[in-house]
């Protein structure tokens, strides 16, 4: 059984009904649930990725491609991703990868997802190929006919710490801001401010100049997730 069955199988009578209408509800998600917890999914999961092992890479790719164009449950995007980040695959998690995952973040259009992608699998393939992804990010933030592909541009580098280019995370944060296509959805607001909050851990300086500057231009939900941790600033005045 190939790992797409083998998900389809497992999930197939799994979880509770209840809980799966919860879900669903909670997410707004038009795709059904099958009711497991994060827990229970992973544990499910955890079998399947192990016995199944690509060695083609196409093979790998259509198989995740595959869990989130034929879904019956949302569950099946979750292992799709899950098979995406599987060690025993990161040699493909690379720039030829980055088509594939802008057409996943597109199909999904919610941040359960695309959050995931965003911060996991683009930031790993940015990390380790800035020079080759860093255009395709800034190319990403303006893409005006989706948000998500702009969220994930602006939450690319949530894990690189001091590692982060900031110049880049400037670049794409400014595209994204109040004035912009989407940049009164709270989608984007949300993510900008998490980005710069995140930042903050490591460079809360650089931070505040940013909220400082372009402060005419940032929503106060953005201005608040931003400076949430930073002692002696204020939210609704901040300092560069």
């Amino acid at each position: 059984m190939t790992y797409v069955g083998a998900v389809r199988a497992a999930l197939a009578g799994a979880g509770d009904p209840v809980r799966a209408a919860q879900q669903q509800a909670y997410m707004k998600s038009d795709l059904p649930y099958a009711g497991l917890t994060a827990p229970e999914l992973k544990a499910l999961l955890t079998p399947l990725l192990a016995e199944h092992r690509f060695i083609d890479r196409a093979q790998w790719e259509s198989a995740a491609l595959e869990l989130f164009e034929d879904a019956a449950h949302r569950e099946e995007w979750y292992a799709a991703v899950a098979l995406l980040r599987h060690h025993a695959h990161c040699q493909w998690v690379d720039p030829d990868l980055l088509p594939l995952l802008e057409q996943l973040v597109r199909i999904a259009a919610w941040w359960d997802v695309v959050d995931e992608v965003a911060s996991h699998l683009v930031g790993q393939v940015l990390l380790d190929h800035r020079v080759e992804v860093t255009p395709v990010m800034d190319a990403w933030s303006l893409v005006d006919d989706s948000l998500w592909v702009r969220r994930t541009a602006m939450l690319s580098q949530l894990r690189h710490a001091e590692q982060t280019d900031t110049d880049l995370l400037e670049r794409v944060l400014v595209a994204n801001l109040d004035d912009t296509a989407y940049g009164k959805d709270f989608f984007v607001r949300k993510a900008l401010g998490w980005a710069l909050r995140q930042h903050a851990r490591t460079d809360p300086a650089w931070v505040r100049t940013f909220v400082g500057t372009h402060a005419d231009r940032l929503s106060g939900l953005s201005r608040r997730e931003a400076l949430k941790h930073q002692t002696g600033t204020s939210s609704t005045a901040p300092t560069a």
